[in-house]
């Protein structure tokens, strides 16, 4: 069996840098190496070189099991963002066609270039996912190719000179407990986050400013919210998800104090996914949300949009 015959098969790169991620135009060089346990005819080995993204999601489906096949309807999509097929080792005609190689260590070199594009980066997520990978087949006479496969982390590096993505932002919102004959005052807060744009692993440090006026004490809470949105094509039909990735709860703020400051650090998860918005089929977001919690009341809440790069930005 062809599985017996070759063993501890491994992609290995050249690591660029740190993390091991490629972007756009990257050059990728490597070996593939492998173990014969006998002497085996080899006509080629190939390597593809492949990104793409794809949705899926159902709905409908209730009553009973038969109903619900009949009405449960799927949603799809599909994006190629490129693929690339090249020989790393290619047959020999003068020799039949075919290599024998011996039993024992292999090891051949490879390089590729990823394409030079505005491609999103690597994600998986609750109904799709964008992947990058590269393929490595072997092909023998008379046989199926046997193929290996590895991911790549792929980043797309944004341009962090913008402007925008050094200034701080803010929000603000403000509510009355009650109306009327209540001589309760109104709640005010106001967020303030020092830029937009950070690194997944970087602390994000927000500053609030309240104003209770009311007879009762309000607890601010701020959450790291991650949204995912699913698209059909042409965006005809989605599906959203919100997940909740970190969360911090600050000191409380007593009735009827008219000016207080609250400083809290919020940690973004070190592998958390980088923003998404290049892709027409998913969009990955994140929000800074500030809620301040009220006994026997509605919360009070600012969000604030941020984005995730993988390079540093310094606040102006």
């Amino acid at each position: 069996m062809f599985q017996q015959t070759i063993k501890n098969f491994k992609i290995n790169f050249d690591v660029l840098n740190e993390n091991p991620s490629f972007s756009s135009g990257d050059l990728i060089t490597g070996h593939v190496s492998f173990d014969l346990t006998k002497e085996t005819k080899i006509t080629s080995i190939s390597m593809a070189l492949t990104g793409r993204a794809n949705v899926h999601w159902s709905t409908g489906g209730g009553g009973g099991r038969r109903r619900r096949r009949r009405s449960r309807r799927h949603h799809t999509a599909n994006l190629d963002f490129f693929k690339f097929n090249s020989v790393i080792v290619q047959e020999d005609s003068a020799t039949g066609g075919t290599a024998r190689l011996q039993p024992g260590r292999h090891l051949y070199p490879f390089t590729c270039q990823l394409p030079r594009g505005d491609f999103p980066s690597t994600f998986r997520g609750v109904f799709g996912r964008i992947l990058y990978s590269l393929t490595v087949g072997i092909h023998r006479p008379w046989h199926m190719a046997k193929d290996f496969v590895t991911d790549l982390n792929f980043v797309n590096r944004i341009d962090t000179n913008q402007p925008e993505l050094h200034a701080p932002l803010s929000g603000s919102n403000s509510m009355k407990l009650c109306g009327l004959w209540c001589a309760s005052g109104p709640i005010t807060m106001t967020v303030s986050v020092e830029k937009k744009a950070f690194m997944p692993g970087e602390t994000v440090k927000i500053i609030c400013r309240f104003s209770n006026a009311s007879t009762r004490t309000a607890t601010p809470k701020v959450a790291l919210q991650q949204k995912q949105v699913f698209y059909t094509f042409n965006r005809t039909n989605q599906r959203m998800v919100l997940k909740k990735l970190a969360s911090v709860t600050g000191e409380p703020v007593s009735a009827h104090t008219p000016d207080a400051h609250v400083t809290i650090m919020l940690a973004i998860p070190a592998f958390t996914p980088l923003t998404i918005s290049n892709c027409s089929i998913i969009d990955v977001e994140y929000l800074i949300e500030v809620n301040l919690s009220v006994r026997a009341s509605s919360d009070l809440i600012v969000l604030v949009p941020i984005i995730l790069c993988d390079t540093p930005v310094n606040a102006c």
